[in-house]
């Protein structure tokens, strides 16, 4: 885990003066006008694919507070005959800024569309209603979610799971935050399930708590300063649960059971007000100022921070910088106006914040922009960081940028269908594990027979596969395979579901190779021609090909630099193999993400065989698709290496020893 995935780590800032560096005109303050209240999140996402069958809640987050809203017209959920649309509960969560349609006690229909509509929504402050309906489709696929949800980062950093000796710090004007693996249900974020509590003479303290649809954060604020030196712990629940109704995978117990998450920290003190005069800025934007040919389909990204000033008296200070407010990030404060010469909103199908760092804002447009059109992007004044007392961005912040044409490097994640919630699927041939250390947290399968599958359980109890003593692998998931094992050993499985979702799942795994492949090639970054090393290379987003046949990352790492776009793709092709580690057996490397660069949008479509860190240990990341067999580590091996991402073989086995493989979220 590298030190960008925490949002508020600190930051030493040689005191100067400047300015943000990221836009091109700041507007004077001018009073506020009222204005509509918006849809700035929703789940699924629109045009999602693969929606498991028991995502029984769907969510719409808004702007601002919003007066209740009844059921019935106010936010409904259909789907083309011959299927019955659903019917269900609509609530606000204790905030009034998430919106909930929770289907009553029945699961969606598999491979069916479904159109989820807000309407007649209101302000609590304004009573100004929405401009108009806020319409979007998803798609569900055949099976359901079995995976818990796991906390993947929290604010402070966790350091060793539970109260220990080991804790992290971080100044006692900050906020909590803990951001979920997948989607959790708003409503389940509370004070009975997110609790922070203190080492007597300390008493616990009192604040908000609040969830963030977009990034998946839950973030507990004091309503006052920690004590600093004071020792705290912070607890989330089973309480929490995701979508499906699974409860949290925490640190407490190990899988398959549910527990919940503890970390500890202690709070430090933060700046004195003397020397604490630095503001909230946009460091950068993508498209940047004046930028030219922007793909049609692309997001716009403002990376927020601290802008230092002089002090008298000092030459330097420390600067904590915080993740933002989630709160105030939102269509409201971020708008993006055009064509111009026109100034007419263009609507946003959302604007989230970032989960790895909470500092970059991304407004995702509803519908493509008009090529050759000029548009101008705005950070109104306002937006804050979660600090106590908060620092607020003092001025509006704007910027211009100019759409082009689509071409080939307007690139986009390739849909994985049903093939998404999988971890690891061994083709037509073996998934097998070796050692103790193994968990997929996601779904695994394979068309072959069950015996294909060795060194596993999933979370039904009884359903192990072929494990013995020294091969025990958690699946926090299900297991699919061409039969079921018998019901006396693993009740709840029949063998034409097992083998239906394991078909569909290679099916959409060989569509979307078969998409990454047709892209056109691009240069090969390797700077000796036909080695193909991408090692201590750092790759901005776009298409690799080996000019060889195949790529390999040896003696050192490979980084993936996303320069402030949280939409940022990568896609590397290769005819031949995939080969990270060595040179030889050891020296395991990694790839690793930073600027906002995302697991889920990386993708390796390799030919033959993948090799990933033969002697275990290191971090892998994206979307492995390989006709080939892949190997993660070799048995023997007791260093864990980790893949953040999926690895998918299409007719061969995949292998691992002591891994551990977290599924993105969609």
């Amino acid at each position: 885990m590298t030190a960008l995935l925490f949002g508020s780590l600190s930051l030493v800032l040689v005191l100067a003066f400047g300015g943000t560096g990221g836009a091109e005109a700041r507007n004077p303050a001018s009073a506020p006008v009222p204005a509509p209240p918006t849809v700035t999140a929703i789940v699924p996402s629109n045009n999602a694919s693969g929606v498991p069958i028991n995502n029984t809640i769907i969510t719409a987050a808004f702007s601002e507070a919003m007066a209740p809203m009844g059921s019935g017209s106010s936010f409904t959920l259909q789907c083309a005959a011959p299927c019955i649309n659903p019917t269900g509960t609509v609530a606000l969560d204790a905030g009034n800024r998430i919106a909930t349609f929770t289907l009553s006690g029945s699961a969606l229909a598999p491979n069916t569309v479904y159109t989820a509509t807000v309407n007649a929504a209101r302000s609590i402050a304004t009573g100004l209603a929405l401009d108009s309906a806020h319409v979007w489709q998803f798609t569900t696929g055949i099976s359901a979610d079995t995976t818990r949800p796991r906390v993947m980062f929290t604010v402070p950093p966790t350091t060793i799971a539970g109260p220990t000796a080991a804790m992290s710090s971080t100044p006692d004007n900050a906020a909590i935050n803990a951001i979920f693996s997948e989607d959790v249900a708003p409503a389940t974020i509370n004070a009975g399930s997110f609790k922070v509590s203190c080492s007597a003479p300390c008493v616990a303290p009192v604040g908000t708590v609040s969830y963030d649809v977009g990034s998946r954060t839950a973030t507990f604020t004091p309503s006052a300063k920690l004590i600093a030196g004071a020792i705290y712990t912070v607890a989330i629940t089973t309480a929490a649960i995701d979508l499906a109704g699974n409860a949290l995978a925490g640190n407490q117990a190990p899988l398959p059971a549910a527990s919940s998450y503890v970390w500890t920290f202690t709070a430090t003190p933060s700046m004195s007000a003397a020397n604490s005069l630095a503001k909230i800025a946009v460091l950068s934007t993508n498209p940047a100022s004046a930028a030219a040919g922007v793909c049609p389909g692309a997001t716009v990204n403002a990376t927020f921070g601290p802008t230092p000033r002089a002090s008298a008296g000092a030459s330097a200070v420390v600067y904590s910088g915080f993740s933002m407010d989630p709160q105030t990030v939102n269509a409201a404060n971020f708008i993006v106006t055009g064509p111009a010469p026109a100034v007419t909103s263009v609507a946003a199908s959302s604007v989230v914040l970032d989960a790895a760092t909470g500092r970059i804002a991304t407004f995702t447009p509803a519908r493509a922009l008009t090529p050759g059109a000029t548009y101008t992007a705005t950070i109104k004044r306002g937006v804050k960081d979660l600090a106590l007392p908060a620092n607020a961005l003092p001025e509006d912040v704007s910027w211009t940028f100019t759409a082009g044409a689509m071409t080939g490097r307007c690139l986009a994640p390739v849909a994985l269908g049903s093939a998404q919630p999988f971890g690891s699927f061994g083709g037509s041939r073996k998934t097998s594990n070796a050692g103790l250390l193994t968990v997929v947290h996601g779904d695994i399968g394979t068309t072959a027979v069950a015996a294909a599958v060795s060194g596993f359980h999933d979370a039904t109890a009884g359903c192990a596969y072929t494990e013995t003593p020294f091969n025990r692998g958690v699946v926090n998931g299900k297991i699919y395979t061409a039969e079921a094992l018998p019901a006396l050993v693993c009740p709840g499985k029949n063998s034409a579901a097992t083998l239906a979702i394991a078909t569909r799942g290679r099916a959409d795994a060989l569509a979307a190779y078969n998409a990454l492949a047709a892209i056109p090639a691009g240069p090969d970054p390797d700077p000796v021609a036909g080695s193909g090393n991408l090692a201590n290379r750092v790759l901005k987003p776009g298409v690799y090909t080996a000019a060889g046949g195949s790529f390999r990352i040896q003696g050192g790492n490979l980084t993936l630099d996303a320069k402030g776009d949280a939409n940022a793709v990568w896609i590397f092709q290769m005819a031949n193999t995939l080969t990270v580690g060595g040179p030889g057996a050891a020296f395991p490397q990694s790839v690793i993400l930073v600027n906002g660069a995302q697991h889920k949008n990386v993708f390796w479509q390799v030919g033959g065989d993948a090799t990933i860190n033969a002697a275990g240990g290191g971090t892998m990341v994206g979307t492995i698709i390989s006709h080939g067999g892949v190997a993660f580590s070799t048995a023997g091996n007791a260093t864990k290496l980790t893949l953040n991402g999926r690895v998918m073989s299409l007719g061969a086995a995949v292998t691992m020893a002591n891994t551990v493989i977290n599924v993105p979220a969609p």
